[in-house]
């Protein structure tokens, strides 16, 4: 499915389980959101912490999210700052309720999230809370939720054994493609060198294949999980 406007998906908000994930899998339909007058929010789930994790480091990827997110126009990034690498230490219940907080304060029409079938299991596990979080309970309820591909997570598990990402929709990113490869590009502590899965020709590869799936320059490709028109 192509779509020529993304002006029905409305407020919008992309649960990252850490800094640069939504760049990766929707920064081209971030950049596109914003262009289009809808307000964009980003919630990053998790915050490293010593000794895994030196502060330094920390404030750094944080200073390069806020300078990515000016090039995409997101109107507001939002910290939960829970254990990065570590949150199947926490109660199921503790997550859901973080991430349940933000999704009522939010109140998105559109919610992206990360892909169950990542490698990575901060991935999984803010997947089925987020989820839990879009009950449709009431009347502000997103009206429809997609799964983002990130790149060395989501192509590093298993397909076949684990679940297998096979997009659905596609967002045709031909005219913001730049500026999602600028914005990653702010995050120097996380850009490597090609052939890297997280360098910037990777992330321009990944664009092409999946706008030529579907006769485009350059797409993202997002799974559906559930629209209520």
């Amino acid at each position: 499915m192509t779509t020529d406007s993304l002006e029905h998906l409305g407020k919008t908000l992309v649960i990252a389980p850490h800094p640069d994930d939504e760049v990766l899998g929707c920064g081209g339909t971030m950049a596109r959101l914003a262009d289009c007058g809808q307000e964009v929010h980003v919630g990053v789930v998790t915050k490293g912490y010593e000794p895994a994790f030196s502060s330094d480091s920390v404030e750094r990827v944080r200073a390069e999210l806020a300078e990515a997110h000016k090039i995409l126009g997101v109107a507001q990034c939002h910290f939960l700052d829970l254990p990065a690498a570590a949150l199947d230490t926490l109660a199921g219940a503790e997550l859901n309720a973080a991430i349940g907080e933000l999704v009522q304060q939010i109140a998105p029409d559109t919610l992206f999230l990360p892909f169950l079938g990542d490698i990575h299991r901060d991935h999984q596990l803010i997947f089925t809370a987020g989820l839990v979080a879009a009950r449709p309970r009431g009347s502000e309820t997103p009206r429809r939720i997609y799964t983002y591909e990130t790149l060395s997570e989501t192509n590093w598990a298993a397909p076949g054994v684990t679940e297998a990402f096979i997009p659905n929709v596609y967002f045709d990113i031909g005219q913001t493609i730049e500026r999602k490869l600028k914005a990653f590009a702010r995050f120097e502590s996380q850009v490597k060198p090609f052939p890297d899965e997280r360098s910037l020709r990777t992330i321009e590869a990944l664009a092409t294949v999946r706008g030529s799936t579907v006769f485009l320059p350059c797409a993202e490709a997002f799974m559906l999980l559930r629209e209520i028109c």
